[in-house]
């Protein structure tokens, strides 16, 4: 039996301790106490020592995404707060330490430490998974915000990457108008296959007032002040990208358009789908590094 280490996480992160202790791996854990489904679990052994979690095991396994405010560890099933900085200090050299989101400071706090880590959202095939609960959680967001019906809504989804190649296919499926902005020819080429309409960004500006809805996916602020003006007073703005997001969200509520910024939709709207995710993930690590050369 492997032993796994998992400090803190969300309910993604309990889900996939339920996935792990079923496949008959052994699992320590710091920081979940209060996650009753996996208390009574055989293979899990719950303890209140970070260092004896640490030691227990190869592969330790953190939140995703790490952190919120790149300060404190992701732990929403414990009352306790544990900094990143002394999370990373304390895991010991030869450790391989799987986590999510990790940022520039996580990198300089191991320099000098014999630590493999590993980002798992950077995994192309979580990235491609987790785009499939981004979208469901997108729609339903549309859904619940609007007064009309998706079917037959002019919808623009700006950046055509994993996350707007299958919002666009879904939003199709219910019988949306679905138009794509793209700043590639290659995209654009593409767009226009799949039967969406196709939008050039240096042609955003004279096409932003016909959308009932907008999504963006680009994690760069391209909807600013001036466009908002362009854009219906009745339009629904849906912002799924990543910190610091694509819209000017001061601006759009000074001019009272309905902006809804959401983030990590995979984790809120699917938990156990998404472990099953971060199962199969975490499963082909282990493959790779058992075939270390």
């Amino acid at each position: 039996m492997r032993n796994i280490s998992v400090i803190g996480g969300d309910l993604r992160i309990v889900k996939l301790i339920e996935i792990l202790a079923k496949d008959d791996y052994k699992i320590y854990t710091y920081g979940l106490e209060l996650a009753e489904s996996i208390s009574e679990l055989k293979n899990v052994i719950k303890t209140d020592n970070l260092n004896e979690v640490i030691n227990k095991s190869e592969i330790i396994i953190g939140p995703v995404p790490l952190s919120s405010n790149k300060q404190d560890v992701n732990m929403l099933f414990s009352d306790k707060k544990l900094s990143v900085e002394d999370l990373i200090l304390s895991i010991n050299d030869g450790k391989i330490f799987i986590a999510g989101n990790l940022y520039e400071n996580v990198y300089r706090l191991i320099e000098n430490k014999n630590i493999k880590v590993i980002d798992i959202l950077k995994r192309e095939e979580l990235a491609v998974l987790n785009a499939i609960s981004t979208a469901e959680g997108t729609i339903e967001i549309a859904i619940k915000e609007t007064i009309s019906t998706i079917h037959g809504s002019k919808i623009l989804v700006m950046g055509f990457g994993r996350v707007g190649k299958i919002l666009s296919k879904m939003l199709k499926g219910i019988g949306s108008d679905v138009y794509c902005e793209a700043r590639k020819y290659a995209d654009l080429a593409w767009i226009k296959a799949y039967g969406y309409h196709p939008v050039y960004l240096r042609d955003l500006d004279q096409n932003l007032g016909k959308f009932d809805i907008i999504i963006n996916t680009i994690p760069h602020l391209i909807l600013n002040e001036r466009r908002l003006d362009l854009v219906k007073k009745d339009c629904l703005i849906i912002d799924i990208a990543s910190s610091p997001g694509g819209v000017d969200r001061n601006a759009a509520k000074s001019k009272n358009i309905k902006v809804i910024w959401a983030l990590s939709l995979p984790g809120k709207v699917a938990p156990a789908t998404s472990a099953e995710y971060i199962k199969e993930t975490i499963y082909n690590i282990f493959n790779e590094l058992d075939n270390r050369v």
